[in-house]
């Protein structure tokens, strides 16, 4: 009896522990199953919309959109535009239970690890398409046990929150297909140069095979690996009944023909100016190219539409330009900017084709300006110390310190005032002027005009543009817009406002200005450049009912022949600043301008200007047109009238020879002069 009762003991006891067991484990599920469909419900998915590239919107000053910048890496295709090939081809090679799962393939997952285990290493995945979608948007590539248990639930929610349909779309987007091409689309036009919905079985075969490696069986890098992994595809196809034997074996035999379809990720408007943009906000804002081109922003800008539309209509017509003789184009790039604000009104880069941020002449061009540098360093701070255009400046053979610069036409003139040494661009008055007032002064000045002048540029070619590093278009447009704007130079800049793709401002121009030089020293460089423009050498640039200054400047020809490297002009109206530079990339014997700027750049800035002005309203200086001093008569010699007089019917002139000599003296002298002034006329009537 106490066994039996001891017995009976034990059992209940091992029945209670049993069903204690059976609710812990039940509770156990139940939390189990809670807390999955917990981590399900938090496991967030939003990534997968932001993940999709967004094109960059670009709007102009007055906020309309001005072009779209979308990034080379992925080119979205909806999942109406997949070809089903492609489609049946991926689902019969990465995930064959795809339309039947809910995000994870537990059969799957037993089939191969029960391979890989016959195999004794890894031959086939255990991974869904919903996985690697996961995988691929949020997660890193670590096998880690947290990553692959982040993957499962992430992979659930995804099933949970899109359709299959959605799911393929996603991931034919995302997934990489090597040799740069991201996405379906672009890999489409980048192996055979067509879009998705024209590819062949075998091409979709091809494209889905090298999804496992990409560049392990890329047909351009290992064809023959790559037609062995296409064969595998297609063998996975008809086994799963996507394709039949005979489509199977035509597929098989199907020439393979690799053709590239070159592409431009700015297919927007105003490349230009678009590449000044990215350069920008990588530069100001800290927002990389990658980010830039797929982050969806919206970026304001100073960008006029009209004034660039003309600009590039300028650029593209050849007959404004010098014809080469060898192959090399002569190039170009130019810069207008608003003087009120250093808002890039125009920018353009280079003559020809624009293909994605290729060296930009209007901003990375660093070269000799020239001439355009002597109203910054020499004139403008000489009349900062008092000098007026009336001064009187040497025109002579000198030597300042063992170099000895030259006017262009190799003449001198002894002595000229500095309105004319100016407007003609005479090079020894303007040496002459710095060395009068410092070259410390030439350098400071040139600071505040925004040059980027070092100690090595602590010489007297400063005045005639010799500076160490150069200068860009846009550099000089800048430091002109000073002058029209009485003194205040404002940075120049394009982007006013960034946007990102949550609508938050995350980027805004706050300006930046500096007092170049005082309103009563610009509005004297301000006539000297209107004398340029209306009887110096920028005659060719002057525009018809418009106040337009301007300064021309040209570089030597560095071959010692009398070409001419480098073309600038500089110049403004009161409501627009501007610089042009022409060139060559490459100088040498060959490849080089045979005129001056008052002859080239001149009147291709009056046709940019022309065209830039079109529905502007007209401004004025407010300045009266410099006058010159009347000359002095001549002195009356002592006791009579100099050089005759007439009698009262002014029809008989009585000579007076008791001053014969000296009237004949005064009649050469006037000769002489009028025979220096005649030679003048005719080597600067043209610029």
């Amino acid at each position: 009896m106490p066994n039996f009762l001891k017995d009976c003991g034990d059992t209940m006891k091992k029945k209670f522990r049993l069903k204690i067991f059976i609710i812990v484990l039940l509770i156990a599920v139940l939390a189990g199953l809670l807390l999955h469909q917990v981590m399900i419900a938090r496991a967030d998915v939003s990534k997968l919309e932001k993940s999709i590239v967004q094109p960059t919107s670009i709007y102009d000053q007055n906020g309309k959109l001005a072009s779209k910048l979308s990034s080379s890496k992925v080119e979205w295709m909806d999942y109406e535009e997949m070809p089903k090939n492609f489609e049946h081809a991926l689902v019969a090679t990465e995930d064959r239970d795809f339309y039947k799962h809910h995000g994870i393939d537990y059969l799957g997952i037993v089939r191969a690890a029960v391979k890989n285990i016959a195999a004794g290493g890894v031959v086939e995945g255990g991974s869904t398409i919903t996985q690697q979608l996961a995988k691929n948007t949020f997660l890193t590539q670590d096998q880690t046990f947290t990553r692959k248990f982040d993957e499962y639930f992430l992979a659930k929610k995804i099933e949970q929150e899109y359709s299959k349909e959605n799911i393929l779309e996603l991931y034919a987007n995302q997934v990489y297909f090597g040799e740069g091409a991201w996405g379906l689309k672009k890999a489409a036009q980048t192996y055979f140069g067509k879009e998705p919905e024209d590819l062949s079985d075998s091409e979709s075969a091809i494209l889905v095979g090298l999804i496992k490696a990409p560049n392990n069986y890329s047909p351009v890098k290992n064809y023959d690996k790559a037609i062995e992994r296409r064969n595998v595809v297609l063998k996975l196809m008809e086994k799963q009944k996507f394709l039949s034997k005979a489509d199977a074996d035509k597929a098989r035999n199907e020439e393979l023909v690799l053709k590239e379809k070159s592409t431009d990720p700015l297919k927007g408007k105003y490349p230009s100016y678009v590449d000044q943009i990215i350069a920008e906000a990588s530069q100001r804002y800290g927002i990389s190219q990658e980010k830039l081109l797929a982050g969806g922003y919206q970026i304001h800008t100073e960008l006029n539409q009209d004034m660039q539309a003309g600009l590039e209509e300028v650029f593209k017509d050849d007959s404004l330009f010098p014809q080469s003789k060898t192959d090399q184009m002569v190039q170009a790039g130019s810069v207008l900017i608003d003087p009120k604000t250093g808002g890039i009104q125009a920018l353009i880069g280079g003559r020809g084709e624009h293909s994605f941020r290729q060296f930009n002449r209007a901003t990375q061009l660093k070269r000799q300006p020239g001439s355009i540098m002597k109203p910054i360093a020499a004139y403008t701070p000489a009349i900062e110390k008092g000098y007026t255009l009336d001064s009187p400046l040497k025109d002579e053979e000198m030597d300042f310190g063992n170099y000895t610069p030259k006017n262009i036409d190799g003449q001198y003139r002894g002595t000229v005032s500095l309105y004319d040494a100016f407007i003609h661009s005479y090079n020894v008055p303007a040496v002459y002027t710095l060395s009068k007032i410092g070259i410390d002064a030439g350098l400071h000045s040139a600071k505040r005009f925004g040059i980027p002048v070092t100690e090595k540029d602590r010489q007297y070619g400063l005045a005639l543009g010799g500076l160490n590093e150069g200068v860009s278009p846009l550099q000089m447009a800048e430091a002109f817009s000073a002058f029209p704007n009485k003194g205040i130079r404002n940075e120049a800049h394009s982007i006013t406002s960034i946007v990102n793709s949550d609508g938050k401002t995350i980027g805004e121009w706050k300006g930046a200005k500096t007092k170049a030089t005082d309103p009563e020293t610009a509005s004297k460089i301000i006539q000297l450049m209107l004398g340029t423009v209306n009887e110096g050498t920028g005659k060719n640039a002057r525009i018809d009912g418009w106040e337009l200054a301007g300064k021309t400047g040209s570089t030597q020809d560095p071959n010692g022949g009398d070409g001419t490297k480098d073309q600038w002009f500089a110049g403004f109206t009161p409501n627009l600043a501007g610089a042009l530079w022409v060139g060559y990339d490459k100088t040498d014997a060959d490849n080089i301008l045979d005129t001056t700027a008052s002859k080239t750049a001149a009147p291709l800035y009056k046709k940019i200007m022309e065209r830039a002005l079109k529905n502007e309203e007209k401004q004025s200086f407010n300045l009266p047109l410099y006058q010159k001093p009347a000359p002095l008569p001549a002195p009356a010699p002592p006791g009579g009238n100099f050089g005759g007089s007439f009698d009262e019917k002014g029809k008989k002139e009585h000579k007076d020879h008791g001053h014969k000599k000296q009237g004949d003296l005064e009649k050469k002298i006037k000769d002489k002069i009028k025979k220096e002034q005649k030679k003048l006329k005719e080597k600067f009537k043209n610029g």
